[in-house]
């Protein structure tokens, strides 16, 4: 009886234990303190960063594939569907913008047909020269292997001249020049004193071409057009003749020694002057004045020159 009364008052005394410490885990837990925890990022979203190459290098780095010299070829052509000239072109390269100056820099040269160079990228002018056949253009190296072909748009033209009659003239009386076929303003001189039979090459287009026979009037003008790709043969026709002067004191005698001559036109202009036995000169048609000095004596002639061979003109000092 005493044992069961003390079991159930243990029991009793161990349930009130437990009622009364149950709670006490609930209190801890709402009074324990959360420790903080980490905040987020603000760009946990955010792609991971990449790292962007140094502006620096970049620029050093196409810097120095700008200023290492890249292959360039350059060829030129007579015609668009002509073969490359193989040679005698002259090849010269500038900058392509002026300098201080005004004027573009030379930076490179080449006397050959097709051009091999080595030219640092950027821009440039080439000009190119075959004969009087010339040409200008702008061109770009980029890195790489470069080409740059040119259509010059060129013809030739080979020049003689005669007097009226088809009579053959010593080709060292004879020279021609040649001109832009344009108004006196605009006119510019392409080649002077050519001599004849001697093959130019041109621009293709129309130039003035002017004949000379001798030194003082005997010029001929004419307007002839240069073909692309075509050899023009012209022959020019000129109405004057080749003289000889002597003084002589009979018909067909010896012609005297230090004379001093002088010949004028009918309106009075001196032309040709000059001292020996016998001085020769070309003259075109028409009356002149010859005039023959002797010491303190003049002897004188009227002439008619015609167009013609060759002739010689006798002033006789019997007859004045």
């Amino acid at each position: 009886m005493h044992s069961a009364r003390l079991l159930a008052t243990l029991i009793a005394v161990l349930l009130g234990l437990g009622a009364l410490a149950a709670p006490q885990p609930t209190m801890a837990q709402q009074s324990a303190e959360i420790p903080p925890l980490p905040r987020p990022r603000p760009d946990r979203d955010a792609a991971p960063a990449t790292t962007t190459p140094d502006d620096t290098t970049a620029a050093e780095a196409i810097a120095a594939v700008s200023n290492v010299p890249q292959p360039v070829t350059l060829t030129a052509r007579i015609t668009a569907d002509g073969a490359p000239i193989p040679e005698g072109l002259v090849w010269r390269i500038f900058e392509g913008s002026p300098g201080e100056d005004g004027e573009m820099a030379l930076v490179a040269k080449a006397d050959t047909g097709s051009a091999q160079l080595a030219l640092t990228p950027g821009d440039y002018v080439v000009h190119v020269a075959y004969g009087q056949a010339q040409l200008s253009e702008p061109f770009t190296v980029m890195p790489g292997t470069n080409s740059h072909d040119i259509n010059l748009e060129a013809g030739a033209l080979r020049l003689n001249s005669a007097v009226t009659g088809d009579i053959p003239i010593s080709p060292a009386l004879l020279h021609f020049d040649i001109f832009t076929a344009s108004d006196d303003a605009s006119r510019a001189l392409v080649v002077d004193d050519l001599p004849p039979n001697e093959i130019v090459t041109l621009n293709a287009g129309t130039y003035e071409i002017v004949s000379r026979f001798g030194a003082i009037n005997a010029v001929v003008r004419a307007d002839l057009r240069v073909e692309p790709g075509q050899l023009t043969d012209a022959t020019l026709y000129h109405h004057a003749a080749e003289i000889s002067l002597k003084l002589v004191s009979e018909e067909a005698g010896e012609a005297i020694a230090d004379v001093e001559w002088t010949v004028k036109t009918a309106e009075g202009a001196t032309i040709f002057s000059e001292r020996g036995a016998f001085p020769s000169t070309v003259l075109s048609e028409g009356e002149y004045l010859v005039l023959a000095k002797l010491g303190d004596q003049v002897y004188n002639r009227q002439i008619q020159v015609q167009a013609g061979g060759p002739r010689e003109i006798e002033v006789l000092t019997t007859v004045y």
